[in-house]
């Protein structure tokens, strides 16, 4: 798989350190946190309304005006898809403005509805879309599990190891049906025939 990783400019979080990526590209206020990271954007990305620092001249900057339809993050999965990338993972995505946080979940769903994985990571949630057939979830020490239909529907929806188990069902954009899981086994099997499904991880309070 070709990667991209996207630094975004929610709450600061650091990326998976093993994490091996093709491209990386920063929003905005993300290339700050790049920086600080030692990190070196291949592209910056954005309106610049939350950084007015300097960028190195030798990276590549994209600027976009503040009145745009697609955020900061939205151009950089963009930019990320017309690279060829299939496997998209931001960071420093959550957190902050809820709004913000929202529109970074519906570019996950844009990036899988082009073919594309996409997985937020922070310090307490791990996220990642799926589109159909099966997957598995391993277990992780003190992690919830929560499946949301980023589609209208996901149909033919099945969970098997989990504390509550489906067979066979649909889930909408409309009713939380899937929050709140548990693992009883080492890992979770989810399966479905068709939608955008969100798999959320997330620490246990």
């Amino acid at each position: 798989m070709k990667t991209a990783l996207i630094v975004s400019g929610g709450d600061f979080s650091s990326p998976d350190l093993d994490l091996k990526y093709d491209i990386l590209i920063a929003c905005d206020k993300g290339y700050g946190y790049a920086k600080n990271m030692r990190l070196t954007p291949d592209v910056v990305i954005g309106d610049f309304d939350s950084f007015t620092g300097v960028i190195d001249p030798d990276i590549k900057v994209l600027r976009y005006p503040i009145e745009k339809d697609d955020t900061d993050t939205m151009l950089a999965v963009k930019y990320a898809l017309n690279e060829g990338c299939d496997r998209i993972v931001i960071c420093s995505a959550l957190g902050g403005r809820m709004d913000h946080t929202i529109a970074n979940i519906q570019s996950m769903a844009y990036a899988a509805s082009h073919g594309a994985l996409c997985e937020i990571m922070s310090e307490n949630e791990y996220m990642r879309t799926f589109t159909g057939g099966k997957t598995r979830v391993k277990e992780r020490d003190g992690y919830s599990i929560s499946l949301f239909s980023l589609s209208d529907e996901c149909k033919d929806l099945s969970i098997d190891g989990a504390k509550y188990n489906l067979k066979n069902a649909t889930l909408t954009n409309i009713f939380p049906l899937g929050y709140g899981n548990s693992r009883e086994h080492d890992y979770v099997t989810i399966s479905m025939s068709s939608g955008i499904l969100l798999i959320v991880e997330s620490v246990i309070s």
